[in-house]
């Protein structure tokens, strides 16, 4: 063992029958071989390029190394497979798969920008550009999923969901929220659901100080987001759903204006709608104690609140909660909707339904480490959490072609192991680039399935 081999080597003397040597010794190879797929998926939408064209380059163009292109690609790929701090930038800069996935030469190409680079790239941007991003990214989505269903859906839902990312610094607009009990960024998330598709595209992210109202955004956000869809499916019917906070007189008065429109919005309890309830809630505690059981009853009414305009239908649940050891309680809950079908559908098979929102965001957080906003500056923070939006909807992709494989509903971090994180070595001829990665891997068949779905060809 000479001295160049010692820190590239390992040695297990006693653990088998013989030696085992681990010896780091293998040139041009990269534990992300399975990548090449986020740059198929990229291909359909578009995004870095779309990006690019919101920011202004004012570099010395003599001295420029890495253009905006390369900067975007490297940080919204390094995030997708599991890289999520500008610091990885140094321990990727000679990947050979992350050269190929910007468009190097996997050998002989220059490394990738270093960490200083990557950050002085994320505090030049400002608040316009960082909206033109924003408008690109539900741009892409939109077109990306008009393209996919031939501008034809019977009905779009949109649902907006706030979300906590709590702070740990001096970061600008961080704030202490009492509802999160701690100092935090509140980001607004918007997703899109296609006819009675499962999955919800993620196609808005907004990042918004901590002590900001649950409405701050959500009006101009559904109006670009109706503008752009009505436009890419001009016969489709909208559903709104939205949670308690957004339950305000001026969101609820833009969404009548709206033609072709329906809602649901949770409200909270208030005097008038407790009396409203109280009958059906007298019937949940007969039958709850009668079957010793959680048991609820589905009524409605027509109320309006001091501030409406005019009477809008509010679906009542009311419920009365048992748990093991604990006394019985009531648990009013109140929907207010345009739509028609009877109370228990309304609450169980529409509102409830946007509760998987929590899944897509728990993928956000667990996953993609959407909440890593450690910038000073705020705005630096919001093109982070776009770019982190971006790198999802690329996993989105391939969970899309990933149908009728063992990854059709795979979560982000389980879609990264089984496809993305393989061991390659990689070999450049004259005529072609080599990606060899091994036989052994335990979901060959949905990889080739998805790379075939993305233009792959066999051969």
């Amino acid at each position: 063992m000479s001295n160049d081999t010692i820190p590239q080597t390992v040695l297990f003397p006693d653990l088998f029958n013989k030696p085992l040597v681990a010896t780091f010794d293998q040139p041009h190879a990269s534990s992300d071989g399975g990548a090449i797929l986020l740059k198929a998926a990229e291909a359909r939408y578009g995004l870095i390029d779309g990006f690019a064209r919101c920011l202004v380059d004012d570099r010395q163009s003599g001295k420029v190394r890495h253009t905006l292109e390369d900067l975007l690609a490297q940080r919204i790929y390094g995030l997708a497979c599991g890289h999520p701090d500008a610091n990885d930038a140094d321990q990727l800069a000679d990947d050979p798969i992350h050269k190929l996935l910007l468009g190097r030469d996997p050998i002989d190409g220059d490394p990738l920008a270093s960490q200083p680079t990557i950050s002085r790239f994320e505090n030049q941007v400002g608040g316009q550009a960082l909206y033109a991003m924003g408008r690109e990214l539900a741009a892409s989505v939109i077109e990306r999923h008009q393209r996919r269903l031939h501008g034809r859906a019977r009905t779009i839902t949109i649902d907006l969901d706030p979300t906590d990312d709590p702070t740990h610094g001096a970061q600008q607009l961080t704030f202490f929220n009492g509802h999160y009990d701690c100092w935090c960024y509140l980001p607004l998330l918007a997703f899109l659901s296609f006819n009675d598709e499962a999955e919800q595209y993620l196609c808005a992210a907004i990042l918004r100080p901590g002590n900001a109202p649950a409405t701050r955004g959500a009006r101009g956000t559904l109006i670009r987001l109706l503008d752009m869809l009505r436009v890419a499916f001009p016969r489709a019917r909208f559903l709104v759903r939205l949670d308690g906070g957004f339950a305000t007189p001026e969101i609820l008065a833009r969404l009548d204006a709206e033609p072709g429109l329906d809602y649901v919005v949770a409200m909270a309890e208030n005097a008038v709608l407790a009396r409203v309830a109280e009958p059906a809630m007298a019937q949940a505690r007969v039958l709850s104690e009668t079957t010793g059981e959680t048991e609820h009853v589905y009524t409605e009414a027509h109320y309006a609140a001091g501030t409406w305009a005019h009477e809008r239908r509010v679906v009542i649940k009311a419920e009365v909660v048992r748990l093991p050891g604990r006394e019985p309680r009531d648990n009013a809950r109140f929907v207010v909707t345009t739509l028609r079908q009877t109370p228990r559908f309304v609450y169980e098979r529409v509102y409830c339904a946007r509760g998987d929102i929590e899944n897509r965001i728990k993928e956000l957080h667990d996953g993609l480490q959407i909440g890593r906003t450690s910038c000073c500056r705020f705005w630096a923070n919001q093109l982070r959490v776009l770019l982190t939006a971006a790198a999802y909807v690329l996993m989105q992709e391939l969970r899309l072609r990933a149908a009728r494989t063992a990854c059709a509903r795979a979560q982000v971090t389980t879609l990264r192991e089984r496809l993305l994180k393989l061991g390659v070595h990689v070999v450049v001829s004259v005529r072609r680039i080599v990606l060899h990665l091994p036989t052994s891997t335990p979901f060959l068949d949905a990889w080739r399935h998805i790379a075939l779905a993305l233009g792959a060809r066999t051969g």
